[in-house]
């Protein structure tokens, strides 16, 4: 059976300046939408299940992110994800200029969470907190690499 990433959902507190971090960094807005209802409450299996959401896509067309905003029930906070962390806890993009990137961040207030590292010479890389405390990984390949 053929299978194929369709994207990666993100809860947020602010899908706003969620929005407005990824734009920032180049995804396009595909479509934004309120959803609710049985076959919702049915699919998320969350009772009275309500969210503003957002579907974003990368200049290539091959990625895709989709951002919720839980409005019912309320959003469940929990300590910020770290790298070693058992799970899904980051997302990762391949940017042409890393440092043009982190400037584009650092306006959003997000930064890496150590520095930039190199690679085997193929990729700088970091790891920065985006906004919900989402893990961003940015790397630029490198001449070569």
């Amino acid at each position: 059976m053929p299978i194929r990433l369709e994207n990666v959902g993100i809860a947020v507190r602010d899908i706003e300046e969620a929005i407005a971090f990824f734009t920032d960094l180049g995804l396009t807005v595909l479509g934004r939408d309120t959803v609710s209802g049985g076959w919702s409450d049915t699919a998320v299996g969350l009772d009275g299940n309500h969210a503003r959401i957002a579907m974003l896509q990368t200049p290539d067309g091959e990625g895709r992110l989709e951002l919720f905003e839980h409005l019912h029930p309320a959003a469940v906070e929990v300590e910020p994800a770290v790298p070693n962390q058992v799970g899904m806890h980051r997302v990762a993009f391949l940017v042409d200029d890393l440092d043009a990137a982190l400037e584009t961040a650092a306006r959003h207030g997000c930064h890496p969470l150590r520095g930039v590292a190199t690679y085997e010479d193929q990729f700088r890389l970091t790891y920065l907190r985006g906004p919900s405390g989402i893990i961003v990984m940015l790397a630029e390949r490198l001449q070569g690499g």
